[in-house]
C-alpha cells in the first residue's frame, strides 16, 4: 500500500515537472517566435528606409565595401585592398530646418565636414558656424547656411552633389559623401525614446516669428521634449533678456544629448522603439551613400565604430552680417581635419579669400 502510495506521488511529481517543462518550453518558443519575428520586421523595416535614405544602385568600385577573396589573387591586389579598407573616409554632415514654420527655407543649421580614419576609428568633426562668411567666385559672398539651400533650389537631383563639391572645393579637400539630416528627425527620436532628463545650465529665450522658433527653457535639472531638446541644442542668442550661448557651449551640449540618446536606444525599453526610430530616420535622412555601402557598414559597426572623437570649433567674430572666422585658427583647425588624408599644404592666400577674410 505504502508503495503504490510512493509510485503515485512519483507519478504525480513526473506530470507537474513535464507541464513545467511544457510550459516553460512554450514560453521560450514564444519569445523566440515574437524574437524572430520582431527581427524580421526591423529588417524589412531597415530595407525599406535605406531604399530611401541611400542613392540608389550599386555602389561604385571606389566606395564599395570589401569584396570577396578572388583565388589566386596576387599579393599586390590584396595589398591594395587592404590600402583601400585603411584609406580615410570623408562626409559632410548637414543638418536642414524643414519644419513648417520655417518658411521652407532649407538653410543648413547644422553643417559639418567629417574625417573618419579607419585604423585609429578617430573621427575628426569641424563644425562651421551657420553665419560664417563664405564667398563663391559662381554665386557671391554668402553665410555658411546658404549654400545647400541654392543648390536645391537650381537642381534638386544635384543637391547632394554639388554642395560637398562647393565644400569640399573651399575645405581644399575631397569629400567623398553627403549626410543631410532634418530636424524632424532629432526631435520625433527624442518624442520616440520618451524625452531626455537633462540639466540646462541657464535660462534660454528667444523668438523669431518669422521662422516659428520659441525657446523658452529655464535653468537646471528637467524633462525635455524633443523640441524642447532641439531647442537646447539650437540655442545660440537671445532677443529676451537671458545671457547668450557661443558655439562651443553649443558643441558641447549637441555631444551631451547626442550621448543621451545612443544610451537610450541601448536600453531595453530603447531597443522596443527600434522599429519607430528606423522609419523615422528613413523619413527625413537624405544621403549620396549607396545602399550596399549602408549595409556593409552597418554589418561591420562593432569594428568601425569610433573609438574617440575630435570636435574643432572655429573661432569667429560678428560684424553685421556675417561671421568672420579667425585667419589663425581657421588654418589650424583645417589643417588638423586634413592631417589622416595626406594632402598638399593649404593654399592660404585662397582660404582666406574663400572665407571672405581677405579681398
Amino acid at each position: 500500500m505504502e508503495e503504490r502510495s510512493k509510485r503515485r506521488k512519483a507519478q504525480r511529481s513526473k506530470k507537474r515537472t513535464r507541464k513545467t517543462l511544457l510550459s516553460v518550453s512554450a514560453v521560450l518558443g514564444t519569445c523566440l517566435i515574437a524574437g524572430a519575428v520582431y527581427a524580421g520586421t526591423l529588417y524589412f523595416k531597415a530595407e525599406r528606409a535605406l531604399d530611401r535614405i541611400s542613392a540608389s544602385g550599386t555602389a561604385p568600385a571606389e566606395t564599395a565595401g570589401p569584396a570577396s577573396p578572388v583565388p589566386g589573387a596576387s599579393a599586390d591586389a590584396e595589398a591594395a585592398e587592404e590600402k583601400d579598407e585603411n584609406k580615410p573616409l570623408t562626409f559632410l554632415l548637414a543638418g536642414v530646418d524643414n519644419r513648417s514654420g520655417s518658411g521652407g527655407t532649407l538653410n543648413t543649421d547644422v553643417l559639418m565636414p567629417v574625417v573618419y580614419e579607419p585604423v585609429t576609428r578617430k573621427l575628426s568633426i569641424l563644425s562651421i558656424p551657420r553665419d560664417l562668411k563664405i564667398t563663391s567666385s559662381e554665386i557671391g559672398s554668402h553665410k555658411a547656411n546658404y549654400y545647400y539651400a541654392y543648390y536645391y533650389a537650381h537642381n534638386k537631383d544635384e543637391d547632394l552633389s554639388k554642395t560637398k563639391e562647393f565644400y569640399g572645393s573651399i575645405l581644399q579637400m575631397d569629400i567623398e559623401h553627403m549626410i543631410l539630416i532634418n530636424f524632424a528627425a532629432f526631435s520625433s527620436i527624442v518624442d520616440e525614446l520618451g524625452g531626455l532628463d537633462i540639466n540646462v545650465p541657464m535660462d534660454m529665450r528667444y523668438v523669431d516669428n518669422a521662422d516659428g522658433t520659441n525657446i523658452n527653457l529655464k535653468k537646471g535639472m528637467q524633462h525635455l521634449s524633443g523640441k524642447e531638446a532641439l531647442d537646447f541644442v539650437r540655442y545660440r542668442k537671445s532677443n529676451r533678456g537671458t545671457a547668450e550661448s557661443s558655439d562651443f557651449s553649443r558643441n558641447e551640449r549637441q555631444q551631451e544629448v547626442l550621448n543621451l540618446i545612443l544610451n537610450k536606444l541601448d536600453s531595453v525599453s530603447g531597443i522596443a522603439k527600434w522599429g519607430e526610430i528606423i522609419d523615422i530616420l528613413g523619413d527625413n535622412i537624405r544621403t549620396d551613400i549607396s545602399k550596399d555601402q549602408l549595409k556593409s557598414w552597418i554589418l561591420n559597426y562593432n569594428s568601425m565604430k569610433p573609438g574617440s572623437s575630435e570636435l574643432l570649433t572655429l573661432e569667429s567674430e560678428w560684424k553685421s552680417p556675417y561671421a568672420y572666422a579667425n585667419e589663425a585658427d581657421l588654418v589650424e583647425k583645417l589643417q588638423n581635419l586634413r592631417t589622416p588624408l595626406g594632402l598638399p599644404a593649404l593654399d592660404t592666400q585662397e582660404l582666406l579669400r574663400d572665407f571672405g577674410i581677405t579681398e
